[in-house]
């Protein structure tokens, strides 16, 4: 078996572990690097290239194609809820009309702590990301 190939990068865990999951699904063992040191000190991030999807060599083609018929076919029919009861926000995502949507804080804080109130929000319906 050969090595490990870095094969996507990350700026959070939340998509890097989703992909990983959908490899495993189709058979394709892949690792995750750098997760909880940039988890703990995100501004390490750009000195060790982000999070990093790492597969071996020879399932890197394999591992293209899964992820890109997982984003042409799949991606939109996520197991996730489309509205939910008693949202924490009274506005719903402009793409999709879900009210399961969620605050980015990770471009508003500084050492873990928030100095700035954010006004992106995601989706977790669609992955759309808007500002508001």
């Amino acid at each position: 078996m050969s090595g490990l190939v870095k094969f996507k990068f990350y700026e959070n865990a939340l998509q890097a572990n989703r992909d990983k999951q959908i490899l495993a699904e189709n058979g394709i063992n892949s690792f995750i690097a750098n997760e909880q040191l940039i988890q703990s000190d995100w501004l390490l991030s750009q000195a060790v290239g982000g999070i990093q999807l790492q597969v071996f060599e020879e399932d890197r083609e394999k591992a293209q194609q899964v992820l890109q018929n997982y984003k042409e076919n799949e991606e939109f029919s996520l197991e996730v809820e489309h509205t939910i009861e008693n949202p924490e926000f009274d506005f719903v995502c402009p793409k999709c009309s879900s009210n399961h949507i969620y605050r980015d804080d990770s471009a508003t804080s500084f050492f873990g702590i928030s100095i700035l109130k954010s006004h992106k929000f995601v989706c977790y319906y669609c992955g759309n990301e808007f500002i508001r």
